[in-house]
């Protein structure tokens, strides 16, 4: 029997994640174990992403045992993945797609129109962030790092009045009598790849596992959606330290791609929806991206590097 080794994170999240992965490999026959770590990303809580440096700080461990071929393949949340991975791994599956939209999570109603009692949400986001002081400038936002446990319950001793969170997330723990607002996603974007599990490889991985793996987990649509997204975030050379986004779905035969940039405080927004051939969502990305870089995209992302440096 052939037998997967599966790099995951520790978070319980994560393990979800693994799991729901493992469970499908297995119902095909293939046996799996599970090498699970703590990344850079989950040890350090006291800064944002962006401060830390967002290349590789959930995956970096993580290829590391890719590398040395004590893991097969690893499992992330396909946000987390930086837009250029190193030339050695490759993503060969992407599962199918939970939804996608963020949403706020509390103990109470919430009207995020009202201006007399404003909100005070948790989220370490600079997207979240942006869109919020885009479309809700009366709210505020407080730095909200850690597992979503960990954020419950610092939700619960009142560091916070809501968190904002994907949705994706919140469900598969079981949280969702939490949630107290649905953001629709023609306004609040998701950023690239949420709600869609990625598995990664080193280049060097067997053909024959490759090609078991990617039978048993990949599903089109998503492969084909993330690859439009992914395409557009790597031409802005960007991670999760810009406040960008990107979502793409199939619409009758056509890939269409809904993508753009704010700056940190949410001032300036751009966003353009773009379709094209489903047998090319690289060039869908590309070419949405260069838009962006052109019309103001390039100093803003300037501005942001410099700011996020001081």
């Amino acid at each position: 029997m052939t037998t997967i080794t599966v790099g995951s994170r520790k978070s319980k999240l994560a393990m979800w994640q693994t799991e729901a992965v493992c469970r499908m490999l297995n119902e095909r026959g293939i046996a799996t174990v599970i090498s699970a770590l703590e990344t850079k990303g989950d040890k350090i809580l006291d800064r944002s992403i962006a401060k830390i440096g967002s290349k590789g700080v959930f995956t970096e461990e993580l290829e590391e045992q890719l590398a040395d071929g004590s893991v097969d393949i690893a499992v992330h949340s396909a946000k987390d993945m930086q837009s250029t991975l190193p030339e050695e791994f490759e993503l060969i599956a992407f599962t199918e797609r939970e939804k996608s939209h963020d949403v706020l999570l509390g103990f109470a109603e919430v009207d995020l129109g009202d201006g007399a009692a404003p909100l005070t949400v948790g989220t370490s986001s600079v997207r979240r962030v942006a869109l919020l002081k885009h479309f809700y400038p009366h709210l505020s936002a407080v730095p909200m790092r850690g597992n979503l446990q960990t954020r419950i319950g610092k939700l619960e001793a009142g560091a916070c009045d809501v968190l904002m969170l994907a949705y994706a997330g919140v469900t598969r723990m079981g949280y969702d009598e939490l949630i107290v607002h649905q953001f629709d996603t023609r306004d609040f974007t998701p950023p690239v790849g949420q709600g869609c599990i990625a598995v990664e490889a080193a280049k060097t991985l067997a053909e024959e596992k490759r090609g078991l793996i990617r039978e048993c987990l990949n599903n089109v649509e998503s492969e084909l959606c993330l690859r439009a997204e992914r395409a557009f975030l790597r031409k802005l050379e960007g991670g999760c330290s810009i406040p960008a986004f990107g979502h793409a779905v199939l619409k009758e035969g056509s890939i269409e791609l809904t993508a753009g940039l704010a700056n940190l405080d949410g001032s300036w927004l751009l966003k353009k929806t773009l379709s094209g051939a489903v047998n090319d969502p690289e060039g869908v990305g590309s070419e949405l991206g260069d838009f962006v870089l052109d019309n103001k995209g390039r100093e803003t992302l300037a501005a942001i590097k410099a700011e996020l440096s001081e």
